[in-house]
């Protein structure tokens, strides 16, 4: 007898079935009995020893990220039954096509409960005696009066798994940002921690958007060569880390696996590769204020590359000399003649403005201050020397008649009457009603 593996369930699970020779063929459907009833499985390769004792300490860690709650171990042994037949395999697919049907009744059974969880799958056993319903929640959930709905709605048992986004993304499949299918969907059958240190020691962007999977946590091939680069940090300061030298500061930017080197921007802006191996040397070096060209073996290439802003080349006025026997290519000749014609334009311009200012000094002339009298300009006839007398004397008439209008405007003002609403006796006068006190 050996050792097989074999997949069964929709979370898939992973069983140890023990087999006599000959054995059936691999990717063979059996069936078999589990923790969880009889089921169909999918036979896989037969296990040496030393895979089964992967597989079991793989399975039995405690670390992983897994957080199915109430449910089977992923790893158990199982026992087989039968070879399946064509009534099984047809039966099993006449169940996947009832399981949509059920989910979209139970998800309209939950809404008139009002709790907060999401139906995700739902799974029927090859006998039809238990019906599996996988939900995700962040809270405690009371679901006994769900459940009770759900038994009289289908008439079999129930049993409802809590499971995380990583397994709703293991159950529900999909593609990865990589354009392949999920790993978790058809051949990760753990689920390990990943923390946001693997993702600086493999100098990986920190953008959400590339290095979340659809469950929208870190993606589960940032711990594939992690154990790689794990291994090049040994050794090193942490990854933005500073070395504080005389000469400046150096920033470790992150290591070249391939080079087997670590990346070191120096105070100048440059991008330097040194040797894993060398990084104690290059520590002492520059801490003590000394240059590290200088101090590298002569001979040893040293690859840099300068980040920093370099300056446009000025262009300077003077011609360049050509050597004998080389020609003037058109080319230059042609560019040449493009920058004189707009210089000459220039400074035609700049000497018509030049001109024109210089005539608008001549023609300025210079005004009287207070003090001073305008001088009298000559006058052309004797027509203009009269009217230019009159002025003066039209002004003053102009001014004694505003004089006049503002004290008649001053004297039309009316008076208050006095106390005890006496009238004047030019009110009187003018009072049509007025009549004589009677004589006594």
């Amino acid at each position: 007898m050996s050792i097989y593996l074999a997949i069964f369930g929709k979370p898939r699970y992973l069983g140890l079935l023990d087999l006599q020779e000959p054995a059936p063929a691999r990717g063979a459907r059996l069936v078999t009995e589990t923790m969880r009833g009889i089921e169909l499985a999918l036979l896989g390769g037969p296990l040496s020893p030393e895979q089964e004792e992967r597989y079991r300490n793989s399975c039995s860690d405690d670390s992983t990220d897994s957080q199915v709650k109430g449910g089977e171990p992923a790893l158990q042994e199982i026992t087989f039954v039968r070879d399946a037949t064509k009534e099984d395999i047809n039966e099993a697919s006449l169940e996947r096509e009832d399981e949509n049907s059920v989910l979209l009744k139970a998800r309209g059974l939950l809404r008139n409960h009002n709790l907060s969880m999401k139906l995700v799958d739902v799974e029927f056993l090859l006998d039809r005696k238990k019906l599996f319903f996988y939900f995700t929640s962040e809270q405690r959930v009371d679901f006994r009066a769900f459940v009770r709905d759900l038994a009289k709605e289908f008439k079999t048992r129930i049993e409802l798994r809590q499971i995380g986004v990583r397994d709703e993304a293991k159950a529900v499949k999909g593609l990865a940002p990589c354009g392949q299918r999920c790993c978790c969907s058809y051949w990760l059958h753990r689920f390990t921690p990943i923390c946001i240190k693997m993702v600086k020691e493999q100098n990986l962007a920190l953008n959400p958007t590339k290095i979340s999977g659809i469950c929208g946590r870190l993606m589960c091939c940032m711990s594939y060569e992690h154990h790689l680069y794990r291994d090049l940090w040994k050794g090193l300061p942490n990854p933005g880390s500073k070395l504080r030298t005389p000469g400046g500061n150096f920033l470790i930017d992150g290591v070249d696996l391939s080079a087997q080197s670590v990346r070191i921007r120096t105070p100048e802006g440059k991008e330097i590769l040194v040797k894993t191996e060398e990084f104690q040397r290059f520590r002492e070096t520059v801490m003590e204020g000394g240059s590290w060209e200088d101090a590298a073996a002569p001979g040893e290439p040293r690859s840099t590359r300068d980040d920093t802003f370099r300056p446009a080349r000025e262009r300077t006025a003077e011609p360049r000399e050509e050597t004998a026997g080389e020609k003037a290519s058109p080319r230059r000749d042609r560019r040449k003649t493009q920058e004189k014609i707009p210089r000459e334009q220039e400074k035609e311009k700049d000497a018509a403005t030049m001109e024109g200012t210089a005539k608008k000094k001549r023609r300025k002339k210079r005004k009287p201050s207070q003090g001073e009298k305008a001088s009298p300009s000559p006058v052309s006839s004797p027509e203009k020397a009269a009217a230019s007398a009159e002025k003066p004397k039209q002004q003053e008439q102009e001014i004694r008649q505003g004089e006049g209008q503002k004290k008649k405007k001053q004297n039309t003002r009316r008076r208050r009457p006095q106390k005890g609403n006496m009238e004047t006796p030019s009110q009187q006068g003018r009072n049509p009603k007025a009549t004589s006190s009677p004589e006594v």
